[in-house]
């Protein structure tokens, strides 16, 4: 069994306590979170730790890292100097050159380092990446990508838009998400052409809307807007190929907010007379389970007992999603004012 601690017990903290809870090679042994005392009686036989240091002596073979943004390298790097595995929530860090620290520390321990981007593991971006390996579509001609949020009545007083706790807003949070499945999808680097960033509705630090123009060396160009302000939820990512085009429409969570998940897929159709030009015909699947936490707790698990490399939300994935950030950041000037 592998002996597990958690570091934070907010919502994601309690979001892995529950997978590992299930997983039979697993033991939730210690949390670390200094904020509120843990009632609930299913976490009754858990060791509570009010300091991290603490929760680092226990008997602990690998920690989840689901506290705030600006302790996410530290406590990386701590955890992996003293030989312990590292699953820890994204983005990795506030900034490329504390990500920088942790790599080096990350091939000094030999131990596994996996980083958060549960997206890829919902099953309609499963499905979308078997079919794009095909190269059945063809070549990739474009991407573009939406993904928002309402924020809620008292988002101006989170954590995640104090810019020392986060180190950035709405792009940081859940663009990156985005940002991960282009890169993830097209198997190539990014460079930012265009970044606007702005902070239109919410009186706060860090930007509630990001609107982003990419390229990579193929000449594929993504486009993303990452929102705040999207007073009905939105996840849409749309890529058109020679040969037609795959969306992602939806994507399940536990609020059900951006729920349906769908994919979307079709045929380019000039030559077919049958139907309407710029309505071929689609073929639509529709997916109601979400085991993205379980499929990435899995395949960590997989890493520790059986020496396997981890392939979604490697140390590399972390660094490039927070290094598109970090170059939309300083694209947009926004943090120069």
């Amino acid at each position: 069994m592998i002996k597990i601690g958690i570091a934070g017990f907010g919502k994601m903290g309690q979001i892995r306590a529950n997978e590992v809870l299930k997983n039979k090679d697993t033991n939730l042994i210690a949390v670390f979170e200094q904020y509120d005392e843990i009632s609930d009686i299913k976490y009754d036989n858990l060791i509570h730790c009010k300091t991290y240091e603490e929760l680092l002596e226990q008997d602990l073979d690998a920690i989840f890292i689901c506290a705030f943004n600006d302790v996410a390298a530290s406590f990386t790097i701590e955890a992996l100097k003293r030989e312990i595995h590292v699953f820890c929530e994204k983005p990795p860090a506030k900034e490329v050159k504390e990500l920088e620290e942790v790599l080096n520390a990350e091939r000094e321990s030999n131990k596994v380092l996996k980083y958060g981007f549960n997206h890829r593991l919902h099953y309609s971006v499963i499905e979308a990446k078997k079919l794009i390996d095909t190269g059945s579509m063809g070549r990739l001609l474009w991407i573009r990508g939406v993904y928002g949020k309402a924020g809620s009545i008292d988002y101006n007083k989170n954590w995640r838009n104090y810019k020392k706790y986060s180190g950035g807003g709405i792009l940081l949070d859940q663009g990156i998400h985005m940002l991960d499945l282009m890169c993830y999808f097209t198997s190539s680097e990014f460079e930012v052409l265009n970044a606007k960033l702005t902070n239109s509705f919410w009186d706060i630090e860090v930007e509630d809307n990001a609107f982003i123009t990419m390229q990579n060396d193929d000449n594929v160009v993504a486009t993303m807007h990452s929102s705040a302000t999207q007073w009905k939820h939105k996840f849409l990512l749309e890529m058109e190929f020679e040969d037609g085009y795959i969306n992602l429409d939806g994507i399940l969570s536990n609020s059900r907010s951006y729920a349906p998940e769908m994919l979307i897929t079709a045929r380019r159709e000039f030559e077919d007379v049958t139907y309407a030009m710029g309505k071929p015909k689609e073929q639509i699947t529709w997916f109601e389970n979400d085991d993205s936490w379980k499929l990435e707790l899995n395949e960590f698990v997989d890493a520790i007992l059986n020496s396997k490399k981890v392939k979604h939300g490697t140390s590399h994935d972390g660094m490039r999603a927070l290094s598109l950030v970090e170059d939309i950041y300083k694209k947009s000037g926004f943090y120069d004012k």
